[in-house]
């Protein structure tokens, strides 16, 4: 299975919502502790290692991306 980058929800802004919502009224090591639980529940659910290693290289990647870009705008 591939991994898919594009929206799978039919109301991607939903998904988005139902995810800052779970983080309101939290601190933020109750934020950074629900965000590792919610990974490892998805990762569980994928259940296949070529995906979630694809995920995670993607994810760094946009990481790494992103904190470029904000350099280069300083």
């Amino acid at each position: 299975m591939p991994l898919s980058t594009s929206s799978n929800f039919a109301r991607p802004d939903d998904a988005f919502r139902a995810i800052v919502e779970a983080h309101r009224g939290l601190t933020e090591e109750q934020s950074a502790d629900f965000d590792a639980a919610l990974v490892l529940i998805l990762a569980n659910h994928i259940g296949d290692i070529e995906v979630l290693r694809e995920a995670i290289g993607l994810a760094r990647r946009r990481m790494i991306d992103g904190q470029q870009q904000q350099q280069q705008q300083q």
